[in-house]
Parts: structure tokens; C-alpha cells; sequence
């Protein structure tokens, strides 16, 4: 379950999607995929949600990780780089960046 405070140690990572509405549902269908099948079942995986804008033209992932190696660690396994090879296919941009929780409230 996520947690977000100020007092932990996890890593957070943000990744948003740029999509259009004819690819909205089919990059969710990938991650909520990805998520069940892979990413949920690495070592240091916490938690993580999905949010889709009433436009479908973002989509907005938050994940929490032990520690920022272990959320690297998932991104370099083979089964990840192919399947993030079809979500790059699936939309205009994505991003994850690495964030510390600064403030809660």
C-alpha cells in the first residue's frame, strides 16, 4: 500500500505519458499488465497507481521503491526493456524521474 511521508527511506518515482485518447486505454492495458505480471514481483517493489486525466491525453504513474537500484534493477531486466520497448510505441514521450518526499500534508 503506498505511503507517502516525510520520515521514509523509499525512492518515488513520477513517470508521466503523453498519449492521445485513441492510445489512452491500450498504454493503461500495457501497464496495468506490466504491473501485474513484472514490476509488482521485483525485489524492492512497495506499491505504485496508475491516473489517467479526463482528457486521456496524460497518464500519470506514481511507484514507491526501497531504494532507487532496486527501481534501476527492474528497468534493466529483459523482460522490461522489451516491454517497454512497445509502451515507447504506445505513446508520444514518457518520463520517470526520481523524487524524495519534502512534505506531506
Amino acid at each position: 500500500m503506498l505511503q507517502i511521508s516525510t520520515e521514509t527511506t523509499s525512492q518515488t518515482v513520477l513517470t508521466t505519458f503523453e498519449v492521445t485518447p485513441g492510445t489512452c486505454q491500450d498504454l493503461l492495458d500495457a501497464l496495468t499488465d506490466a504491473y501485474r505480471d513484472v514490476i509488482s514481483k521485483q525485489p524492492g517493489f512497495i506499491a505504485a497507481s496508475l491516473h489517467v486525466n479526463d482528457a486521456q491525453t496524460r497518464i500519470a504513474n506514481y511507484s514507491q521503491w526501497e531504494d532507487r537500484k532496486d527501481f534501476q534493477a527492474m528497468l534493466r531486466t529483459d523482460e522490461m526493456r522489451k516491454r517497454n520497448r512497445a509502451i515507447n510505441e504506445l505513446c508520444k514521450s514518457f518520463e520517470p524521474v526520481m523524487y524524495e518526499v519534502s512534505a506531506t500534508f
